[in-house]
């Protein structure tokens, strides 16, 4: 069982199993009151004379259940406040079943009813304890979440492990603190441990980053402090101090990313189909440009769609390292082997050889020059990595009857007005003339909009500009473009190789154009600042 499955549940469905759940408790306990009122675990007799109570007082228990609204307190927020009413339900059902117990002439000792009571807020109360206690152990045992440490056990570090619980992407594992009385003590239900331990802790608990919540702290002692946590091969974050936070100061040093999906004036665009885990499922892909954007991502996509193997293709030795050594732990995991294969899509012997020698099924072309001003300023050069080498992959796989060949191309070669435009253009043609001469290799085309977060997007610029205090810089102000996600770049790549029948154009549905400007405007609000007024001199950036 995964957590997702239990958090996944409607709400009407988790009130109506905590409402049966403490219904069903009301008889339980009464029961356990008369067992332990009579020394027997099996108190027969006395139950046999009282037992029109036991409907009776589940019919009434469920109403105050339910005016009291036990079934709607929330596990993750159980304090002494829903405490309180699970003691108040008790007491009720404790006079309830005295007073049933007169009105219908009933024999059973007086403090059968009374016991009842404190057996139903036991019992009510460990049941949420352990419900609480269960989804805990399965999300610490299931998802990616982070395993953090948190630097300080104070109330800030208490609040802050309260909030780490609740949140999918970090696990708290236990607290460092330097007071000496507060070692060996568990604290918001985590160990708190000396520093002296964190080394051998880090290790032992796979620890990858530390947070470090103490806003009292002097500031000269916060730096001497990170310097010190700096040595560990970890990351470091501070908690802001509460005056910060009360007065902005630091925040843009501070930032919050902003997330792509965030900045596309719609929503995200659904692409999950069945056909594209059946179409790359036992093949061997060839990504070319494996350690760019797009490059990059389609790997980490194709490893859910079970293939042979997977080759990456790269002609810049860090990029293919570093994409290399994100993927092979994950897929080691999975027993899909990662080959990295350095190389230019120009060098026709290489791209053919790779081919052969790893025997490709498959190729996704995102190998390219994109960022603008470099490709304004190379043209020449550009145009033989776009073009020639897209002929070249092209050609290798039309000779070699692969069985795919996918494009990654740009909506900016829809009638070009720059270079980068011209180029993805004439590389288009060049597989719709490579397709007319070859019919056994299905070549397709996929265009872009502008993938916000991808290395030639202006998500990164903005970001950059926007942690150095601004200005933000766009070209124009009536500047339009369609803009896209590298996951929903990525996934249509692969739908397309998927649908491919050759020859195919695939265009992304991308809502209507959004201005630049408005991004900007965008990601300076949800940074958490403010656009300035240029008539007031209002606002941050």
């Amino acid at each position: 069982m995964k957590p997702t499955d239990i958090h996944d549940l409607s709400r009407a469905k988790k009130r109506a199993i905590f409402l049966a759940v403490d219904t069903l408790l009301v008889p339980l306990s009464l029961y356990c009151a008369f067992a332990l009122r009579y020394g027997s675990a099996t108190p027969w007799i006395p139950v046999a004379d009282s037992w029109v109570l036991f409907p009776v007082l589940t019919l009434w228990g469920a109403g105050i259940i339910w005016a009291l609204r036990l079934h709607r307190i929330k596990l993750n927020a159980f304090d002494t406040h829903s405490m309180s009413n699970i003691g108040l339900a008790a007491l009720l059902l404790a006079v309830s079943a005295i007073l049933l117990s007169y009105m219908m002439d009933l024999f059973a000792p007086r403090s059968v009813p009374l016991l009842s009571g404190l057996f139903f807020y036991i019992f009510a109360i460990s049941a949420r304890l352990g419900g609480l206690a269960l989804l805990r152990n399965l999300a610490e045992r299931g998802g990616d979440r982070k395993p953090v440490a948190i630097y300080g056990a104070g109330a800030a570090g208490i609040q802050l492990a309260a909030a780490l619980r609740q949140a999918s992407e970090a696990r708290p594992v236990f607290f460092i603190d330097d007071n000496p009385n507060l070692h060996g003590l568990m604290v918001a239900g985590l160990p708190v441990h000396g520093p002296d331990k964190l080394a051998k802790l880090i290790d032992a608990r796979g620890i990858q980053q530390i947070l470090l919540a103490v806003p009292s702290m002097p500031v000269e002692r916060r730096h001497e402090l990170i310097s010190k946590l700096k040595v560990y091969d970890v990351e470091v974050q501070v908690l802001p101090s509460y005056i910060e936070m009360m007065s902005g100061k630091g925040l843009v040093q501070s930032l919050r990313t902003v997330a792509p999906d965030q900045l596309l004036g719609r929503d995200k665009v659904a692409l999950d189909t069945p056909e594209i885990a059946k179409t790359y499922a036992g093949r061997v892909v060839m990504v070319t440009g494996a350690g760019g954007a797009i490059g990059s991502e389609l790997c980490r996509q194709l490893l859910n769609c079970n293939p042979a193997r997977i080759i990456l293709f790269e002609q810049g030795e860090f990029q293919l390292y570093s994409i290399d050594q994100e993927l092979q732990a994950e897929a080691k995991s999975m027993g899909i082997p990662i080959h990295a294969k350095l190389g230019s899509i120009t060098n026709k012997e290489r791209v053919a050889g790779v081919i052969a020698e790893e025997e490709v099924d498959i190729i996704l072309h995102a190998a390219a020059y994109i960022h603008l001003p470099l490709v304004q300023d190379n043209e020449v050069e550009v145009a033989r990595n776009n073009v020639i080498g897209t002929q070249v992959v092209a050609e290798a796989a039309a000779e070699a009857k692969l069985e795919r060949f996918i494009l990654v191309s740009t909506d900016k070669a829809v009638r070009p007005t720059n270079i980068l435009g011209a180029t993805k253009r004439m590389a288009e043609l060049v597989v719709q003339d490579t397709q007319t001469r070859n019919r056994t290799t299905k070549f397709a085309m996929v265009r872009f909009g502008n993938v916000l977060g991808s290395s030639g997007s202006v998500l990164p610029l903005f970001q950059r500009q926007i942690a150095r205090g601004g200005p933000v810089t766009v070209t124009h102000k009536d500047l339009t473009r369609f803009f896209m996600t590298i996951p929903e770049a990525a996934r249509l790549v692969l739908l397309a190789g998927a649908y491919a029948t050759g020859g195919d154009v695939f265009v992304l549905h991308m809502g209507e154009p959004q201005k630049i400007i408005d991004i900007a405007h965008r990601m300076i609000t949800l940074s958490g600042l403010k656009v300035k007024d240029p008539v007031t001199g209002e606002g941050d950036i």
